[in-house]
C-alpha cells in the first residue's frame, strides 16, 4: 500500500525540528493501527490521495523511503494540525520550510489536494510567517467568494474575521 514519510517526521527530515519528535509519522491510504518496535513508534494518518501528493525519496535512508516535499509537507500539516498540537505547532513546523517552499510546487500540491478550506488556512499561516509570495500563490487560487472558517476546526466562533481569507481568526492571542 502507498505511504510517506509527512508531517513533522517529514518536516524534521528538511531541518524543521522545533520540538523533538517522539513518534514516526506516516500517512498512508488505509488506515492502521500504531506500530511500536523497540524504541520506534509509528503513528499512521490516513489520506485518500497519498498517491497524488509530491514525494521525493529521503536522503541518507537506509530503506527507500518517499518523503513528501516541503510544499506538501506544509498543507498536510494545516489539514492535520489538530492531530499534531493545533495550528501554532503546525505554523511553528512550517516557518523553517519557508526558504525551501517554491510557488511552482506549492501550485502544484494546491491542484493536486484541492482543498479550498486548507488552502485558506494555509494561505492565511503563510501570510502571518511573512512568506508573502507563497500567500499570494495560494490567494490566486482561490474563488472571489467565500464562506466564512474557523482557523482552528471546532474551535469558538467568535472571533474576528479575516476578509481576505475568509477566516474567522479563532486560534488566540498569536494570530493578531
Amino acid at each position: 500500500q502507498p505511504y510517506y514519510l509527512a508531517l513533522q517526521s517529514a518536516a524534521s527530515s528538511y531541518g524543521s525540528n522545533p520540538q523533538a519528535l517522539q513518534v514516526t509519522q506516516v500517512i498512508t491510504k488505509i488506515p492502521r493501527r500504531p506500530l511500536e518496535i523497540g524504541r520506534l513508534r509509528v503513528q499512521f494518518f490516513v489520506k485518500q490521495t497519498v498517491e497524488q501528493t509530491p514525494t521525493q525519496p529521503l536522503a541518507n535512508a537506509f530503506a527507500p523511503l518517499q518523503v513528501s516535499t516541503p510544499e506538501a509537507t506544509a498543507f498536510d500539516l494545516i489539514c492535520y494540525a489538530p492531530r499534531v498540537g493545533g495550528i501554532n505547532r503546525a505554523a511553528e513546523t512550517i516557518a523553517p520550510l519557508l526558504p525551501l517552499m517554491r510557488p511552482a510546487d506549492l501550485r502544484r500540491v494546491l491542484t493536486i489536494e484541492n482543498d479550498l478550506t486548507a488552502a485558506r488556512r494555509l494561505g492565511f499561516v503563510l501570510e502571518k510567517l511573512k512568506a508573502t509570495h507563497l500567500a499570494k500563490v495560494v490567494h490566486e487560487r482561490l474563488p472571489a467568494a467565500r464562506v466564512l472558517v474557523p482557523l482552528v476546526p471546532g474551535a469558538h466562533r467568535n472571533a474576528p474575521e479575516i476578509k481576505r481569507w475568509g477566516i474567522l481568526n479563532n486560534a488566540g492571542e498569536i494570530w493578531r
